[in-house]
C-alpha cells in the first residue's frame, strides 16, 4: 500500500516517546490509578487488600454507590477519621467520573497525610460503563 501523504499525521506531529519514557510514565499511571474492572475483580475475590472510597456526597452515595465501598468525603479525610485503618492501609478513591475531580481531592488529602493512594478511574459512570450494577442505601 503506497502513501502520497508526505506531512505526517496528527498522531505522529508530536513523535512517540523512547521507550525507557514511555514505561516510566505509563508505570507511573498504574502506580496512581486503577480501573473499575480491577477493582471489581479484587472485590468479587472476597478480600480486597484496600478500602474502596466513595468521596462524594451523602445523597450520591445513597442513590448509588460501588458495592463494598466506604462513604467519606474528600472533605472528611483527616487522620482522625481514618484512625481506624491501620497506616499502610491503600485507600482507592472514586467519584462519579471523568466530569467529577472529587477522586482527585480525595487522593491529594490522602497522599498528604502520607496514606497510599490510588484512583479509580472511571468512577461511578465508568463502572456502570462496565455493566456492574450499583448498590444503594
Amino acid at each position: 500500500m503506497s502513501s502520497t501523504r508526505t506531512a505526517p499525521s496528527p498522531v505522529t506531529q508530536t513523535p512517540p516517546a523512547p521507550s525507557p519514557s514511555a514505561a516510566d510514565h505509563f508505570g507511573a499511571l498504574l502506580a496512581h490509578e486503577t480501573d473499575c474492572w480491577d477493582v471489581h475483580e479484587a472485590m468479587a475475590a472476597g478480600n480486597p487488600d484496600f478500602v474502596l472510597l466513595d468521596v462524594r456526597g451523602e445523597g450520591a452515595f445513597r442513590a448509588g454507590h460501588v458495592p463494598g465501598s466506604v462513604h467519606l468525603h474528600h472533605s472528611e479525610l483527616t487522620e482522625e477519621n481514618l484512625s481506624r485503618y491501620p497506616a499502610g492501609t491503600l485507600f482507592v478513591a472514586y467519584c462519579a467520573g471523568p466530569h467529577c475531580n472529587a477522586a482527585d481531592k480525595a487522593a491529594l488529602r490522602l497522599a498528604r497525610l502520607g496514606r497510599p493512594v490510588k484512583k479509580m478511574i472511571g468512577g461511578v459512570e465508568g463502572w456502570k460503563d462496565e455493566g456492574f450494577e450499583l448498590a444503594t442505601c
